[in-house]
């Protein structure tokens, strides 16, 4: 298997050049003169359709669609039945800066496809990926499934990217155990009502894969789908091996009709590599690189790169002493034990004013995104409180939604800051979770207490 070399310890993604950064209308307004409308469909797909989305600048590709997004690529795939990997995220951000990563090490850049509405022009998505050259003569293209787009959009976009992707990985964080279940109910519910034409899925655990193991045979139980799962991974090189291994033993796997069994269950059988005529057979079918960006399997260390690549994505394992620091901090400490409640799925603490998240526990939705909503959500109703006049104390807050429950409220003691909780409605129950979160009011009294 060839694969470029990742090095490094964190995940800091190369900054993209100005070329392929969009400004705003500008970069739509660049792309009017080179986007043509064809007369009809048939004719759409007959002229440079061999792809999806039409080449309009260097590394940006544009696809116009009269539906919305998650169905438009659905639509896509169907028609070009392509080969491809989809990198999705589980309670962390990382598959963007992979992407970012591999680009770097095969000296290539990470491509844009802008989807666009018909008739309007304006951005329902925009999808990053790069491509990577085969032996076969064709081109490998790896998605990250973090779009830009609204929320509706971007889940349908990533059930869509690993339903139809030939093999689907799931960089999974760091999620509580008792949470795990409901994280990838809603997956395992999509590959049982489909359609989910994949039929092969990889997870790698970036903290403890104890219970990731488990929870990945369960995933495939009833749904045909092959579930893989890698040791913990730390690097990014670990991260790259194990994807770009298990893509060329699926390819030779198809090639030579001996792929396993549907439903099957593989966990943890990645520390062996090919070698000799099998590793040369594997190759074949994996991505190719410039002969720079090369990293040879241990069986073959005559020929290495003479300097790693500069790319630090992943970040390492936090240290024993790190993780105590981190515990008596009474904020850490504090989220960190909001996180064990029952049904808690995520939970952050954010200035309310600027909407900067502070500490963070759980899965999807990240810390981001709780913070900015959660201020817009106190804002709105401390405005309402004051025109109706009733005060103008930060209010709390107890929403319910179709499948969660959201949890607004001050933290205790320190003036500005708020808690934004999600919890699954099917595992929690509000008025006790709320008595619960109060509760822990009494860690602030005790950090207090220790100062003095």
């Amino acid at each position: 298997m060839n694969f470029p070399k990742i090095g490094g310890a964190g995940w800091t993604a190369p900054t993209p050049p100005d070329d392929q950064v969009a400004k705003g209308p500008d970069a739509w307004q660049s792309t009017r003169a080179q986007t043509q409308v064809a007369r009809d469909e048939e004719a759409y797909l007959e002229t440079e359709q061999k792809d999806i989305g039409r080449l309009v600048g260097d590394h940006l590709r544009e696809l116009f669609v009269t539906c919305d997004a998650g169905p438009a690529m659905q639509q896509q795939f169907e028609h070009l039945n392509p080969e491809f990997i989809a990198i999705h995220d589980v309670a962390t951000r990382t598959s963007r800066k992979l992407l970012a990563g591999i680009a770097a090490a095969s000296k290539g850049a990470v491509q844009r496809l802008v989807i666009r509405r018909q008739g309007y022009g304006n951005t329902l998505a925009t999808l990053e990926f790069v491509e990577l050259p085969t032996a076969e003569g064709q081109a490998l293209r790896i998605y990250s499934t973090e779009a830009d787009a609204d929320t509706t959009s971007r889940h349908a976009l990533a059930r869509t990217l690993l339903g139809f992707s030939t093999l689907g990985v799931i960089l999974v964080g760091d999620v509580p155990g008792h949470s795990i279940t409901g994280i990838f109910k809603p997956l395992h519910d999509d590959m049982i009502t489909g359609p989910w034409p994949n039929r092969n899925l990889l997870l790698l655990p970036l903290s403890t894969a104890n219970a990731l193991v488990t929870q990945g045979m369960e995933l495939g139980r009833g749904t045909g789908v092959n579930v893989r799962t890698t040791p913990q991974v730390a690097r990014p090189a670990d991260a790259w091996n194990f994807i770009s291994s298990t893509w060329g033993r699926l390819r030779q796997e198809i090639r030579a009709g001996t792929a396993p069994a549907a439903g099957s269950q593989s966990t943890g059988s990645y520390g062996a590599q090919p070698s000799g005529a099998a590793a040369t057979r594997q190759s074949s079918f994996a991505p190719q690189m410039a002969p720079g960006a090369l990293q040879r399997s241990a069986q073959d260390p005559v020929q290495r790169p003479t300097a790693p690549l500069p790319l630090r994505p992943m970040p390492s394992v936090p240290s024993r002493s790190s993780r105590e620091a981190a515990a008596r901090d009474p904020l850490t400490r504090y989220v960190q034990q909001l996180s064990e409640l029952t049904g808690m799925v995520s939970v952050c603490v954010f200035e309310v004013a600027s909407g900067n998240h502070l500490v963070h526990a759980g899965a999807s939705p990240g810390p981001e995104d709780l913070a900015i909503h959660g201020s817009d959500l106190l804002a709105a109703m401390l405005n309402t409180s004051r025109t109706l006049g009733l005060g103008h104390a930060l209010p709390e807050a107890a929403i319910t939604l179709g499948s969660h429950h959201l949890v607004l409220r001050a933290v205790p003691k320190h003036p500005g800051l708020a808690i934004h909780a999600v919890l699954d409605k099917t595992h929690a129950n509000l008025t006790l979770a709320r008595l619960q979160i109060m509760r822990m009011d009494a860690l602030f009294d005790e950090a207090g207490n220790t100062k003095l």
